[in-house]
């Protein structure tokens, strides 16, 4: 059976993905929001040796707790890290990956290392009191906490690749002001093994265009199959190749 594991963002726990998850679970569909150590209500875990090998662990660790064989990881912003570390982990249990307006990192990559100034910044300053925990933006939903830092500075160490998955899919945020995430939906854009998705919304997907990522979502487990050498059974494609046209959100 299909499951997805959802994965949120810096300061947010499963919550954020609960109103998807429960559509997905109408769908049929098994659904689990991962809450990482450190954040939301397991606040009380944060402590300075909380880093990405903490987090990517968080999932394994709920994939084979839970028997879990046919995942599809979905992940979004900063927990893109922890879907390719996971991933990479355990591939065997991996259907397919979805990287939500996500970094996209190689071997060696931390989100340090992959993200804007700006960002890299309010990492900093945000864990300035402890040195530990970076304080969520005042704007964010008042359930969010601290993220631990050195899940952002540790680089991840990958030893495969992501070729045996069924599917790859990545969805970019397309009006998110001085995004980081670009850089990845470019370098993908030729790519035939990825399935691309611009959304005209910015970086709080669920807040914003939640209906159409389920629609992502669900139109990739709809239409498994093997890879097929026949572009007809691959559904609409534009000019390059794999890039969806940009949806509309309403």
């Amino acid at each position: 059976m299909i499951t997805f594991i959802l994965i949120p963002g810096a300061c947010h726990g499963g919550w954020y993905f609960e109103p998807l998850a429960k559509e997905l679970r109408r769908h049929g569909y098994a659904a689990h929001c991962v809450t990482l150590s450190g954040i939301g209500d397991r606040a009380h875990e944060l402590t300075g040796s909380v880093n990405l090998d903490t987090h990517v662990q968080d999932v394994v660790d709920l994939m084979e707790h839970e028997g879990i064989e046919k995942t599809v990881l979905v992940g979004h912003s900063c927990a893109g890290m922890v879907v390719r570390g996971a991933a990479d982990r355990v591939p065997e249990r991996i259907d397919s990956v979805v990287y939500v307006d996500a970094f996209l990192p190689g071997d060696g990559d931390s989100a340090w290392s992959l993200t804007t100034d700006a960002q890299r910044q309010w990492y900093i300053e945000g864990a300035s009191a402890d040195g530990i925990g970076i304080e969520p933006f005042a704007f964010l939903d008042p359930r969010t906490t601290p993220h631990p830092l050195a899940s952002m500075v540790q680089r991840l160490r990958l030893t495969g690749s992501q070729s045996g998955f069924r599917r790859r899919d990545y969805v970019f945020a397309a009006q998110f002001p001085d995004t980081p995430f670009g850089r990845f939906y470019e370098q993908l854009r030729d790519d035939p093994a990825w399935h691309l998705h611009a959304l005209e919304c910015g970086h709080n997907v669920m807040g914003e265009a939640q209906d159409e990522l389920l629609r992502i979502l669900l139109d990739g487990v709809q239409h498994e199959r093997g890879p097929s050498s026949d572009p007809s059974e691959e559904g609409p494609r534009a000019a390059s190749g794999n890039v969806r046209p940009i949806h509309q959100v309403k």
